[in-house]
Formats: structure tokens, sequence, C-alpha cells
């Protein structure tokens, strides 16, 4: 091979480092021992074939006609991945692998009567799903869900909202998960900003950011610097007690005087080896120290309000106040600890930040293989019990 390629693009990127501007502090970081994550490669989807993928891609055609000889499977797809990773830096961090990975999705629909009626759900995981995945019922059950809707009230109210783990998994990416953030915390730019220590959960939640949890999609041995990743507590039976940083970000916030001391919490990615490193989230867990509860559990406990599958629009949402404002229809109406039925389409909106401060209650424990299309939320169903309005169409 011809070396003067990789000649050419050194020398191109000492040049864009002797640009960049100098960050008083700022050292790269040195070597450091750092353990594997387990369950981050599965030999079975690196012997995968494509006549496998058929196979299963058959297999799921045949269960959605078995669940309802109504429904069609209308789109979707199924993939598998491997990724090779390689890092090594001027301080000596050295470090290589291989991450895999397992997804699909299913879009299924019931047509009857002049009725149409659809559901899309999606499933990952770095290793091998075998079988059925559960995602497959679930868009069967949904397709079936959201037929025949009521007529109710075309009148905003604030309600309960119960929201599954695809419903409100968008919204707190594009919320909760910025707000962590050392930088947007020291910027005022999060809504927890100057709250350290303070209660900003219903107490008994707690909120981990894990680059270690099995299998995570945003997990791995080591960060986008090459610093060895930690487990990080960032809310504390409702008590805010970490924000998290890279190396290069705490180090720069640090010489522009927005915090007297910060350091690196192992917590940088990396888009690509074409992109500098920046503070970003790993694997968010949520969970509660009050016993979990069955859906139908909380349902009985809302008495009266919503229950909410999916929304739309969450790129919407103000990370720094918590107000959005979004769409749904895959909403049920629930009077009386019992479902109603369907609503055709309804707005949600409300503060996100108020909601998950006071009366939430948590479902049982979701699955470590990655909700929605996020991959990096490990939550359950959610009963808000304030902060939310639902405005039917």
């Amino acid at each position: 091979m011809d070396p003067s390629g990789a000649e050419h693009a050194v020398s191109e990127a000492c040049s864009i480092a002797n640009a960049s501007p100098k960050i008083d502090g700022f050292t790269l970081p040195h070597s450091a021992k750092a353990t594997l994550v387990d369950g981050m490669s599965d030999e079975a989807i690196l012997n995968l074939s494509t006549e496998d993928l058929l196979v299963q891609g058959d297999d799921i055609i045949s269960e959605v006609a078995s669940l309802d000889t109504r429904a069609v499977v209308i789109g979707g797809g199924i993939g598998i991945g491997a990724e090779a990773n390689v890092m090594l830096s001027s301080e000596g961090i050295e470090v290589t692998g291989i991450t895999t990975s397992h997804g699909l999705g299913v879009q299924v629909s019931i047509e009857e009567n002049g009725q149409m009626t659809s559901s899309w759900e999606s499933c990952s995981s770095r290793q091998l799903m075998k079988g059925i995945p559960t995602c497959i019922p679930t868009a069967v059950e949904w397709a079936q869900k959201t037929r025949d809707p009521i007529s109710v009230e075309n009148q905003a109210i604030d309600t309960p909202v119960l929201m599954t783990p695809q419903g409100i998994s968008s919204l707190f990416s594009n919320i909760v998960r910025p707000s962590i953030l050392g930088e947007r915390m020291v910027r005022k730019e999060s809504f927890w900003s100057e709250k350290m220590n303070e209660i900003v959960l219903d107490p008994h939640l707690t909120m981990l950011d894990n680059r270690r949890l099995e299998g995570g999609f945003a997990s791995s041995s080591r960060d986008g610097e090459g610093v060895p990743t930690s487990c990080h507590t960032i809310v504390e039976n409702g008590r805010l007690r970490k924000m998290i940083w890279s190396t290069r970000d705490a180090a720069k916030n640090v010489a522009e005087g927005r915090i007297d001391a910060a350091s690196t919490t192992g917590s940088a990615s990396r888009g690509s080896h074409m992109t500098p490193p920046t503070t970003g989230c790993g694997d968010v867990q949520l969970m509660s120290s009050n016993k979990s509860q069955t859906r139908n559990e909380l349902i009985e406990s809302m008495e009266n309000g919503y229950l909410v599958h999916s929304v739309m629009g969450a790129h919407t949402a103000n990370p720094t106040s918590g107000d959005f404002s979004v769409t749904t229809s895959t909403i049920l109406k629930i009077t009386d600890g019992e479902v109603q039925g369907a609503l055709k389409q309804a707005g949600v909106s409300g503060n996100l930040f108020k909601a998950i401060s006071n009366g939430v209650s948590l479902g049982m424990a979701s699955t470590k293989n990655g909700i929605s299309s996020t991959g990096s939320n490990h939550l359950s169903d959610i009963l808000f019990s304030q902060g939310m309005r639902i405005n039917p169409a």
C-alpha cells in the first residue's frame, strides 16, 4: 500500500490542531486500565447468512397473520451489523474491539369495513434475537387497539397520562438527556442549572448514566477520548448529584471561568474518526425505590386519563424549559380504571420536568434491548399525574 495518503491525513490533522484555539489546562487523557463491557458482541450474529434473515422475515410475516387474520405486514426490515473499532493515541491509549447489532422493525396494518389502522414497532439488541421478538405482537396489538375510535369532546384538558416506553422515549431523549450535560448546565441552558443537590425528580426516582450496561448501545469500555467508562448516579432519590463531562469540555469551561473545577466523567462521545469528541450520555436508566406496577395496575390507579403509546414531533420540544407539544394517533381513553377506546388523534402537551417531579409511578422494568429508535433509554411505563395536557382532535 502507498503510505502517502496516510501521511497527508496526519499532516492535515496536525494543521487543523495547530489552528484550533488553545484551551488552558487541557491535556490529552493518558492510558488507564479499562475493563470490557459484557454482551457487546455475539458470534452468532457474525455467522448469520442472508438466508437466515429471509427465514426470520418469513417467520415474522407468518406470526403476524397467526395473531390476527386481518393483519398484514406492509413494511419493515431486518438488519444485522458489526463494527470494528480501533483507538490509538500519542498518550499510550490503545483499544480495539468489535460490536454487533441485530435490529428489526415492522409496520402492521389492519383494513376491514373501510377502516385502516396501522402500527409500527421496532426492537434491537447487541445479541441475536431468536424466535419472534416481543415487538411483533405489540405491533399487532396496537393496530387492533386503535380501531373504531370513540367520540370525545374536543377540548384540551389537564389529565393524568400513562406513557409506554415507546411513548416517552423520544421526549425523554430530547428533554431530559441534554439536561445532565455539564456544558449545558454551566451555560444555564439546562432546566437543572444551579440546582445541584436539590430535588429535581420525584423523590423515589433515581437516574443513572451508565456506560457499562451489559449489551448497552451507548456503553463501551472507554469513551470517545479513551477514558475508562463508569456508571454515574445523576439523580439519587430525586436529588441532583452529578453532571457529566468530557475531558475537553471540562477544561474549556474551567478555562472560560464558567465553573471553578470540572473533570472528565468518561462521557465523551464521538460520531466518527472525522469529528472531535463532545460530552454525551450513555445508557440512561430511570428506576424507582417504590414497588413496580403492571400496566393494568397503573391504569386502575389512574382511574381517569389517557394511555399514550407513541408521539410525533418530539424534536420540537424545548430542552431548556421542558415544554413540549406533540401529536399522537396511538392513544386510549381511560375511565374508572377501564379502557374505553381509542381516539383518532390528539395533541399532547405540557412540561416534562414538572410532570416527572411529583406524583410519578413506574411500571415493570423494561428489557435491555433498547427502546424505540434510541437504543439508549431504559424506561418502563410511566404514569404522570401532573404536567400533561391532552387535546383530542
